[in-house]
């Protein structure tokens, strides 16, 4: 059953010094970099940069808005296909190499093939491919022969046009910045009527147990608790009426994974059906994943399943589902520039609704700026309403040695740190049946193994809604 967590006291907040804080203290150590990295344009020496010299080159972020966590769905939610990214581009990175010794030689011959059959089913011919900083090629593809068109029901048609937004829903003042990804630094974008998609190589696919998997969550029994799971969670959560989408704002960190085979990510939840074979979901927010992208980077991701992640779904744009219509977002591309401990606070505002018109679950980022959107027809209870809403944060805990894994959650700090060194969730809001926006009304909090990572909600009138969630992993209390 559901473990109920105990209401947290809410607890005071730092209201003054937050706004103004967020976005500006690193602006012209960024200005300066940029330029410099634009005007020579070679990126040969960027993976011996240090951590905090990287970061100012990074330093270009809007404010976007966070997608949650779920709670029972947790155990399967984010395990991750085995991707590596290659470095294609001939610059210096730390990435593991394709690891293919599991395979006999006769199988791998075979898996090769199988693997190149379906690149040239998923990387679609570009109009012009941009290379970016940290190793990525960023394919610009005429947006009506991206993968989702591949789908019976959508080949031959075009993206639609922009739905209504939610009443209440206000932009932010200031305007969105295109420069929140890696890929941009190059000061390269890609041309009108054309989206842009990291490519996958022969090495990210090589990297899984089936080429027919890839890109997707390994099945998994889904439970009502994640107890004795290899995923932990620190969760903020609404459950118990009809919700047609959520909004919040994360802030971006870059938190350490202990090995190859975990990942720790911050993301939100529009979640129906029971915990079963037909459990529907819509995810979306940031991710560390070595095994699936390769490197260390926290990357804005996306993923939808509509039977419990056995035989649809996928992350990203990796499968035919989720459409694209946005030219400037790369989906699974990195994200700069994170925040810092008693530093600079970055955070991304998200928000995903189901346009009352046509049934599709569109995705919004920052300053209102539509990603695209998920066809109502991929889903069976997420055609009508979402049944509960998840923010929050989740690990993967291989517990190499016997010993709980180091990876950390969030800023890897816990959360009675509060701003400026513990991770959060803020605003947290949900679309009611009417298409508005409100405030959460009954938010409850959930921390799976709170001497390892914890969490705790409150609320004010600069924040409405939040919480600050997260910790270290493996520590004295935690072992």
């Amino acid at each position: 059953m559901v473990v109920e967590p105990k209401r947290n006291k809410q607890g005071s907040q730092e209201e003054e010094e937050k706004e103004g804080f967020l976005y500006h203290s690193t602006r012209r150590r960024q200005h300066k970099c940029g330029q410099n990295m634009r005007k020579s344009k070679d990126y040969s020496n960027i993976s011996s940069m240090g951590a905090m010299e990287f970061s100012c080159c990074l330093l270009k972020i809007s404010s976007i808005i966070p997608i949650v966590g779920v709670i029972l769905l947790l155990v399967c939610s984010s395990l991750i296909s085995p991707v590596l990214s290659t470095s294609e581009t001939g610059i210096a990175n730390d990435k593991p190499r394709n690891d293919t010794q599991s395979f006999r030689p006769g199988d791998e011959a075979q898996k090769l093939k199988r693997v190149r059959q379906h690149l040239k089913r998923i990387n679609k011919t570009p109009l012009k491919t941009i290379q970016s900083v940290d190793g990525d090629l960023i394919d610009c593809v005429i947006a009506h022969q991206q993968p989702a068109f591949d789908h019976p029901m959508l080949r031959g048609q075009k993206p639609l046009e922009p739905p209504e937004r939610p009443k209440g829903h206000e932009r932010e003042g200031k305007i969105y910045e295109e420069s929140f990804q890696l890929w941009h630094v190059t000061g390269e974008a890609c041309p009108d009527g054309t989206i842009p998609i990291r490519r996958t190589n022969e090495e990210e696919v090589m990297r899984v147990s089936s080429v027919r998997r890839f890109g997707r969550k390994p099945r998994k029994f889904v439970r009502r608790d994640s107890t004795g799971s290899d995923h932990e969670h620190a969760v903020g959560y609404v459950s118990g009426q009809q919700y047609y989408g959520a909004k919040a704002s994360i802030n971006v960190w870059s938190p350490r994974v202990a090995n190859p085979y975990e990942f720790s990510l911050s993301q939100m939840w529009v979640i129906s059906g029971s915990f079963g074979d037909d459990l529907n979901t819509i995810e979306a927010g940031w991710q560390v994943s070595p095994e699936l992208y390769g490197d260390n980077y926290p990357r804005f991701f996306t993923y939808w399943t509509s039977d419990a992640y056995q035989a649809t779904g996928c992350y990203n744009l990796l499968c035919s589902g989720f459409v694209q219509t946005n030219s400037k977002i790369a989906i699974g591309a990195a994200i700069s520039p994170t925040s810092s401990y008693k530093g600079g606070q970055f955070d991304i505002s998200l928000l995903i609704w189901k346009d009352p018109k046509h049934g599709n679950w569109w995705l919004e980022f920052g300053s209102g700026v539509l990603v695209g959107y998920w066809p109502s027809f991929l889903f069976t209870h997420l055609r009508d309403h979402a049944s509960m809403v998840q923010f929050g944060g989740e690990i993967v805990n291989s517990k190499t040695g016997g010993f709980h894994t180091s990876t950390q959650m969030g800023s890897g700090h816990f959360s009675g740190e509060g701003f400026g060194k513990a991770s959060y969730f803020r605003n947290l809001q949900i679309v009611d049946w009417g298409n508005s926006l409100i405030p959460l009304s009954n938010l409850k909090v959930l921390a799976d193994h709170p001497n390892c990572y914890d969490i705790r909600g409150g609320i004010n009138n600069v924040w409405g809604n939040y919480f600050y969630y997260g910790g270290p992993g493996r520590n004295v209390r935690c072992p």
